[in-house]
Parts: structure tokens; C-alpha cells; sequence
């Protein structure tokens, strides 16, 4: 079995390989040769693996003994960065966030939704992963994030979590601004037989179009599905059709993909929530973050 790895023994060696011989090793660390060696075989025993094998004078590492000098040094570059930051003055007025973006969550509205962390301190270091609601939570249960960025809240029975309720609008229709002009008179009976771009039918706001266009009566042509918001807005402003996007932050919307509003949804919204652990919401920049309360965005 193999024993608990010690890295005074980890060091020696890996000082050996960088060096390519005890002797260099052991006058880099003011140490006798015989010291250097002994510990190196203390290791080798531990690990139950002969790390270098001697060719003629001189030690050459063995596949094990490479594998280990990869790790080794992953580990004192690490331990070196480590002390690096420990001594920049600034660490203490450092504040980092680690926050989790679910992947519907719309870029530019993360950014507005994250905004009021990026004031509450002059020093703020910001982490941002995006990924799947369900495994944004479970690094939330870890203590990897901070706090959670979604379009739903965490689940009743998730007691750990607080969800706070930080923004809701409305939906609308956009498209190039040829295709608004063709479709924006007579809204939304006007969209019978239009190019339409849809999330795929995981999203929640595929069901809801869907749910509207069935109630007002209209058929359309879904000519594109897309799990990512962005690409599909891509293609809508090069004119590939029609989508549908929450109005937060319009301007956004229509400045970045040059497209233009055709209508709102009616009945349709988008909700944005912050999800914490109950104890980080004194975290100075989530506090910023939840005090945002409810908006109703335009």
C-alpha cells in the first residue's frame, strides 16, 4: 500500500531530475549527496516504483519517474504562485466572486445582473463558469461558487439555498429591420407563415412561444433550433428569420445584432434569479447583487 506522500522526499527528487544528478541536486540544496539520495529512495519505497534507473554514469527517469516529474512540478509551481500571492500587498483588499451563470442565461444579461458586484468594491476579482442549472448547484453545495445566476430557482427542498427573485420581463419578437418591417404591421397575426428561430425544446421559453403562438392561433415555420442563445441570435441578425428574446436590456439586443423589435409576447416573461448559500449572502458583492431586488425590465 502505498504511504502518505511527503514532499520534502517529493522535493529531493524533484530537484534530482531537474538537475540530472544527486551531486547537482544535493549542492543546490546545501545538502551532502548522500542525504539527497537516501531521501530519493525513501520515496521510491513509498511509492513502490524506481523512479530513475542508471545508464552508464548518469540517471535517467523511468515512466514512473516521468509521470512523478510532471506532477511535481504542476505541485511546487503551484506552491510558488501560492506564495507569490500571499505576499502582493493588495490580497487583503481583495474581494472574489465566484459566480455560476446557467447556460440560458443570456450574456449581456448576466453582465447587467452581475453589474452591481463589479461597484460595491474597488478590488473586486471576478470568476464567471457557466454550465447546466444542475451543475451550478451542486458547486454551490461545494462552496465553489458564490452565488448562481439562473432562470428558475433552486427547488423547495433544497434548504440550503436562498433564491431571490432579481429581474422579470417581458419577451419579444426581434428580426433584422427589413424583416420587422415586413412583419411588425397587423402584430402578431402577421407572424402567419414567418421564419422563426427556436431555442430547442429543453428551454423553458420554447414551451411558452409555443404556448402563445397555439393560444393566438398563428402557425409558423421554425427554420432553426439553437441550445445556444447567442447563436441564435446570430443568425437572426444575418436574417435567417425571427426570434424570440426577453426585452431586459433591448438595446443590447438590437445594437449588437443590428435587429429591431417586431412586437412583445404578451403573457410571456423571463425570470432571473440569484441562487446562494444562506450563509454567503453577507458575501459583500452577492449582497450587492440580491439588493437589486425585483425589476421590471422594459
Amino acid at each position: 500500500m502505498i504511504e502518505t506522500l511527503n514532499y520534502h522526499h517529493l522535493r529531493y527528487f524533484w530537484a534530482v531530475a531537474r538537475e540530472g544528478s544527486v551531486t547537482r541536486a544535493a549542492e543546490r540544496l546545501g545538502m551532502s549527496a548522500q542525504t539527497v539520495s537516501g531521501q530519493v529512495s525513501r520515496l521510491e519505497a513509498a511509492l513502490g516504483q524506481a523512479l530513475f534507473t542508471q545508464v552508464g554514469r548518469t540517471l535517467e527517469l523511468t515512466e514512473a519517474g516521468r509521470a512523478a516529474l510532471s506532477y511535481a512540478d504542476q505541485i511546487f509551481l503551484l506552491g510558488e504562485q501560492l506564495t507569490d500571492a500571499l505576499r502582493d500587498a493588495s490580497l487583503e483588499r481583495t474581494l472574489r466572486l465566484s459566480a455560476g451563470v446557467a447556460d440560458v442565461v443570456p450574456k449581456t444579461v448576466s453582465y447587467h445582473l452581475l453589474e452591481p458586484a463589479l461597484t460595491a468594491t474597488d478590488a473586486l476579482r471576478l470568476t464567471c463558469r457557466e454550465g447546466s442549472f444542475d451543475e451550478l448547484l451542486n458547486e454551490l453545495a461545494l462552496h465553489r461558487l458564490d452565488i448562481v445566476l439562473s432562470d428558475r430557482p433552486a427547488l423547495a427542498g433544497q434548504a440550503q439555498f436562498e433564491s431571490h427573485l432579481l429581474a422579470r420581463c417581458r419577451v419579444g419578437i426581434y428580426g433584422t429591420p427589413e424583416l420587422a418591417h415586413r412583419f411588425r404591421q397587423g402584430f402578431p397575426a402577421s407572424l402567419a407563415g414567418a421564419p422563426l428561430l427556436m431555442p430547442t425544446r429543453d428551454n423553458v421559453l420554447r414551451g411558452q412561444v409555443e404556448a402563445w403562438l397555439s393560444e393566438i392561433g398563428v402557425r409558423v415555420r421554425v427554420v432553426g433550433e439553437f441550445e445556444d442563445g447567442a447563436l441564435m441570435k446570430t443568425f437572426g441578425g444575418r436574417g435567417f428569420g425571427l426570434f424570440p428574446a426577453p426585452s431586459f436590456a433591448s438595446a443590447d439586443i438590437t445594437g449588437h445584432f443590428g435587429v429591431e423589435k417586431v412586437g412583445d409576447i404578451d403573457g410571456v416573461f423571463e425570470q432571473y434569479w440569484a441562487i446562494a448559500n444562506r450563509k454567503k449572502i453577507r458575501h459583500k458583492a452577492v449582497a450587492a447583487i440580491w439588493a437589486q431586488g425585483s425589476d421590471e425590465a422594459r
